[in-house]
């Protein structure tokens, strides 16, 4: 029997994305699991989520995006969980996923253009969000 697409808070609801977006190129790293972490440490959108849930909560997206046409429910889901207003906030915690191990390839890239339009995010306020993520993850020393 198909898995259906699941009920979701808007807390997991970001979770999914943010879990489905990492996983897009095959594996997940330890960056982006930290950074997944991180951000449901520090964005006040999560203050009142259990982090231990957080456990829980990827290992349920990861059986959905195992059924089929997974990554589909994980978007319908998300969408119904995520009033417009946390369309830019769900985008910039995918984002920071996604440039938290300092390499994007096209399924990913694909990924965030699935996920910006689910999500109504605009155009430029998805540029200003990836310029804004660019900055944060540069570091001293700069690669050719």
């Amino acid at each position: 029997m198909a898995r259906a697409a699941p009920n979701l808070t808007a807390q997991e609801a970001i979770i999914y994305l943010m879990v489905m977006t990492s996983a897009a190129d095959g594996t997940i790293s330890q960056k982006e699991l930290r950074t997944i972490g991180r951000v449901v440490r520090s964005f006040p959108l999560f203050d009142s989520t259990d982090e231990q849930a957080l456990v829980q909560t990827s290992e349920s997206c990861g059986k959905l995006m195992a059924s089929e046409d997974g990554m589909h429910k994980v978007l319908t889901a998300a969408q119904a969980a995520l009033p417009d207003h946390l369309g830019e906030t769900a985008y910039a915690a995918v984002i920071d996923v996604v440039t938290a191990d300092e390499n994007i390839d096209l399924t990913e890239i694909r990924i965030l253009e699935l996920v910006r339009n689910t999500l109504n995010v605009p155009d430029d306020g998805a540029a200003a969000i990836e310029h804004a993520a660019r900055a944060r993850h540069m570091t001293l020393i700069m690669e050719a």
